[in-house]
């Protein structure tokens, strides 16, 4: 027997003991230990108008320095060019006409998601999605089991879900993706005047995926299977491209559908809001440095860009910091001085509306989670409906998905197509009756033992 752990002055071995935090709390708390009595709401002011989200800048930093959340991309360098003037719709100078021609990469992030919708409403939420969605922490091991109890308390997330689990859910590559901006921007004209809009990239050599088996011989054979094919398109001078469309809405006229427009869980119909043509995008050289000029690349889509100069000098008086590599020689670092010429500059439009509304924690009025899924899921042809129910089926048999949560599942998808929820109860059931026959002949077998056997939560052979 070897030397017994190290006891605490609490009589505790030292690896149980834990110091006295908010890690210790019944309920929620900020890192400080103040009640946090909703947890899943973003600070808004009214029903829409959103503050920075709480823990998202200890979320960003969880990892230093690999990206938390993609932790792994490629880069190339090309151009944007206008092809239609849109003009009457914005100020920004990079789309002012016609042939107006912006290098990459830029300072105008744009960002262009493989699918239009999102998994979950409120940014509150976002870290948590991605723990749910990341390797367990315990095991470092990615469970489905984990993913299906986060999004049985986001119905949200069914849209997002008929992309993932369709036959679209898996990229061939980067050049034959769509981009998404997902989120709805608004566009200022130089008078004042804003519109709503939601970006959309198409690549002009089309879209195209990968199946299951594919999947796993292209991935097997290269991990890296995406970086290459975009560096050697590039290289043998087949250039990929992307147009730019826009969806444009007049706010006046956001209440007139059944659901919130800036809902990033929801699509706008092309029937009512037509893509309009905006430009180009090509990409048409390498990078010169892996790490350079991709990995210290970060973006920041709200960055707002007024004037067409991607590569421009910049003045603050921000100093130091973690990473930082400029050279600067400047002896005034501060705002206002006297021997430093330095102004403010030059006033752009910006938003008219005032926002105004009761400080609190709310949730949208038009929330309509099922609606567009089911018609997303109707438009599939029946092979390729039969493989979705196919992947959820074995997703949901996750032997650590409880009973509760299939039932949730089942509900949800029953709401958005009432065949598509009787499909999957009823493969289910055969599933479960079958698990609690395997449980039952578990139990007989260690009844004459003493020791134990872990039976998940759902077994209810257990309550009879």
């Amino acid at each position: 027997m070897g030397p017994l752990p190290p006891k605490s002055i609490l009589g505790k071995s030292s690896y149980e003991h834990r110091p006295s935090s908010a890690f210790n709390s019944p309920f929620w708390t900020t890192n400080s230990g103040a009640p946090v009595w909703n947890n899943n709401s973003s600070l808004t002011v009214g029903a829409r108008a959103f503050f920075t989200k709480p823990g998202g800048a200890n979320f960003d930093r969880e990892r230093i320095p690999e990206r938390v959340v993609h932790a792994r991309g490629a880069s190339a360098k090309g151009f944007f060019e206008v092809t239609h003037d849109i003009s009457h719709l914005t100020c920004a100078d990079f789309l002012r006409g016609p042939g107006v021609q912006t290098p990459l990469i830029g300072n105008f992030d744009l960002v262009g998601n493989n699918f239009p919708v999102f998994f979950i409403r409120d940014g509150m939420k976002f870290p948590d999605m991605v723990h749910a969605l990341k390797p367990n922490p315990k095991s470092h091991i990615q469970e489905n089991w984990r993913i299906l109890d986060f999004f049985s308390h986001h119905p949200e997330s069914l849209h997002m879900f008929t992309f993932l689990f369709d036959d679209i859910g898996i990229l061939q590559d980067y050049r034959h993706m769509d981009g998404s901006g997902v989120h709805t921007y608004t566009l200022i004209n130089k008078t004042g005047k804003e519109h709503y809009v939601k970006f959309h990239w198409k690549p002009t050599c089309g879209v195209k995926n990968l199946l299951e088996d594919e999947a796993i011989t292209v991935g097997g054979a290269n991990h890296s299977h995406a970086t290459q094919d975009l560096s050697d398109s590039i290289a043998a001078g087949n250039y990929p491209e992307w147009k730019l469309f826009i969806q444009v809405m007049d706010p006046a006229d956001e209440d007139r559908f059944d659901f919130d427009p800036l809902d990033v869980t929801k699509t706008w119909p092309e029937d009512i809001l037509p893509l309009q043509p905006v430009g180009q995008m090509v990409l048409s050289k390498n990078i010169d440095n892996f790490f350079a000029e991709n990995e210290q690349l970060a973006f920041c889509p709200s960055i707002i860009v007024p004037a067409n100069a991607p590569k421009c000098v910049y003045h603050n008086n921000h100093h130091e910091g973690f990473m930082n590599f400029m050279h600067r020689d400047e002896e005034v670092n501060y705002f206002s001085s006297r021997f430093d010429p330095a102004r403010h500059a030059e006033k752009y439009p910006i938003p008219t509306a005032i926002c105004s509304g009761k400080r609190d924690k709310c949730i949208i009025e038009k929330e309509n989670n099922f609606k567009q899924a089911g018609e997303r899921y109707r438009s599939f042809a029946p092979d390729r409906q039969e493989r979705f129910v196919k992947r959820w089926i074995e997703a949901l048999s996750d032997p650590r998905v409880t009973y509760e949560i299939r039932s949730i599942w089942v509900s949800y998808w029953s709401q958005t197509d009432k065949s598509l929820g009787q499909k999957l109860s009823s493969r289910l059931s055969g599933f479960e009756r079958t698990a609690d026959h395997h449980l039952f002949e578990m139990l007989i077998l260690e009844v004459p033992t003493i020791s134990f056997t872990v039976i998940p939560q759902d077994a209810k052979v257990l309550n009879t």
